[in-house]
């Protein structure tokens, strides 16, 4: 049965994620953000005016990236800047000031956040078996009218009135619905099982053809057309807390791995969330003050192995891959691997190399995503077998080693160093 409180606002949860993951089945160009309506955004994804494939996949990377990392919307605004200028899109809606910009990058980022929130919650709510659905409103500090007359309303789940009113029900709406089993559960929650439903629930307003109070195209459940398919892979995804982003990686469509992967990878925010986990665990293991809110999570994925480096790595390894998913990882032994072993600055020189730094272990997406060259690592008899990239980057040449681990459909990072150029004699 799914924990009708797991996660809260702001914070993904299993269901959440799945929810938005699901969305990546059908990338739309579309020129409107009408072009699609209603529940057909259960399972498919779209940006007003984004019109190419790559573009799509990539700022579905950003937007994934920042939700499962908790990196949030100033994330998303890092990689959605770095997207455009990359894949050289001009002339969409907010362009070319900081006001506009600022204001088109928040509602592409909280509207994909709400909605896929929103389908997560009914996913548990469906799977909890919850015969009250109460209404909450979102608290804003300018409400909604209508939004407001709701909050506190508590109804069977199978009234029509959720099949419209299951919120968010329009831009920017912050209400939510919680499920309950009995009426003190309904005022646990905040709620009024006395309190009548207002006559205005079902009345239609000519200019947006949705019920009044509802935005144009919000009159509709979010989530109501996947809930099931959502718990599935939620069930699916074992050993989620050791991390959302790798637990639902292998369940990305396999028409978008190679573009996903790629563009995850190149993520300005990946880099970022990268190098604060590594120096959050070197933080824990030297005894440094953590924020208990913070959670170091055991591991980091890199995503997933593409369709040219699954076939670099079974031409240079002999294995057969098949047809499952491998995604690169870090984990914090290996980490706690690294700077044992290349971040003492002293012994490093000796060895013609610099101290690793978290700011190195943050380029691994860069690494993998161009290395100069890819070839087979010194395995001892009896061992799994070792890839090893490098990469120039400026004077420093950076060499990562990944295990890969069959049985767990992995490449995991098992150590990493920096060269430097000699030193010129005196």
């Amino acid at each position: 049965m799914a924990d009708p409180v797991r996660g809260s606002l702001g914070v993904p949860f299993p269901e959440q994620v799945a929810a938005l993951r699901l969305r990546l089945g059908d990338l739309v160009p579309t020129s409107r953000w009408d072009d699609i309506q209603r529940s057909a955004h259960d399972s498919s994804f779209m940006v007003a005016g984004a019109l190419k494939t790559d573009l799509l996949t990539d700022i579905f990377a950003a937007i994934d990236s920042a939700n499962v990392s908790g990196g949030g919307l100033e994330a998303f605004r890092r990689d959605w800047k770095s997207i455009v200028e990359k894949r050289g899109w001009h002339g969409w809606t907010g362009e070319g000031t900081a006001k506009g910009e600022a204001w088109r990058t928040r509602v592409v980022f909280q509207t994909n956040m709400s909605v896929s929130r929103a389908a997560g919650r009914l996913a548990q709510l469906r799977d909890g078996n919850f015969p009250i659905w109460v209404y909450l409103h979102g608290g804003s500090r300018e409400p909604r009218v209508h939004h407001l007359a709701l909050d506190g309303i508590a109804l069977p789940s199978d009234h029509p009135f959720w099949l419209k009113w299951y919120a968010p029900n329009g831009w920017g709406c912050s209400c939510r619905i919680r499920g309950a089993r009995s009426a003190a559960g309904v005022r646990r929650l905040g709620g009024d099982p006395d309190k009548k439903l207002p006559e205005f629930w079902d009345r239609i307003d000519p200019k947006t053809g949705a019920p009044v109070g509802i935005d144009k195209g919000w009159d509709y459940m979010p989530g109501g057309t996947v809930s099931q398919t959502i718990n599935e892979m939620t069930r699916k995804a074992v050993n989620w807390e050791y991390s959302l982003a790798t637990a639902y990686m292998r369940q990305v469509p396999a028409a978008h791995v190679d573009a996903f992967s790629t563009g995850y990878r190149d993520l300005p925010s990946m880099r970022t969330e990268l190098r604060r986990w590594v120096e959050r665990v070197q933080g824990a293991r030297n005894g440094a003050p953590i924020d208990p809110k913070v959670v170091v999570e055991p591991q980091k994925t890199l995503g997933l192995a593409t369709a040219p480096q699954r076939a670099e790595i079974e031409r240079l390894t002999g294995a057969d891959l098949g047809e499952a998913l491998y995604d690169f990882a870090v984990d914090r032994n290996a980490v706690r691997h690294v700077f044992d072993r290349h971040g003492n600055a002293a012994t490093e020189r000796s060895r013609g190399q610099r101290a690793v730094t978290p700011e190195d272990l943050g380029r691994l997406g860069e690494l993998l995503n161009a290395p100069d060259s890819v070839s087979l690592g010194d395995v001892r008899p009896g061992q799994l077998q070792v890839i090893r990239y490098e990469k120039q980057v400026g004077t420093d040449r950076l060499v990562a080693l990944f295990e890969l681990r069959p049985g767990r459909r992995r490449l995991s990072l098992v150590t990493m160093w920096v060269e430097v150029p000699a030193r010129p004699r005196p």
